[in-house]
């Protein structure tokens, strides 16, 4: 399956299980990976047979700048969900959202998830 590739997304939302997080707000990296056939998009050379990745870029903008949630996990789902709904040429979708500024205490360049949503 062909890909369309949405590499190092930043974002500043309010997610997060501790009150701090929703109050100050941190940034968020995503990677989104929707797999279309793109075959008919080469072919016809028109926007309409495949995905506007700056629509997708606003859908997931709109999701992680305007809701909040307690985990990336949710978040993560909310955004798949939303995409496969959206946009009828998306089969599959994998969602990798990185947390940066997590509150642990150490040395790290992030936590994150990364998830994996079949259009059923």
């Amino acid at each position: 399956m062909d890909k369309i590739i949405m590499k190092n997304l930043s974002f500043y939302g309010y997610h997060g299980a501790m009150s701090e997080e929703n109050i100050l707000g941190q940034k968020f990296f995503m990677d989104i990976n929707l797999y279309v056939d793109l075959k008919n998009a080469g072919l016809t050379d028109d926007v309409k047979d495949t995905v506007h990745y700056g629509e997708a870029y606003n859908l997931v903008k709109a999701i992680v700048e305007n809701k909040n949630f307690k985990l990336i996990e949710a978040l993560a789902e909310d955004i798949a969900s939303n995409m496969l709904t959206t946009f009828p040429l998306v089969k599959e979708i994998e969602v990798t959202i990185k947390k940066p500024e997590a509150p642990v205490p150490g040395i790290f360049d992030y936590f994150g998830v990364a998830i994996r949503r079949k259009k059923r």
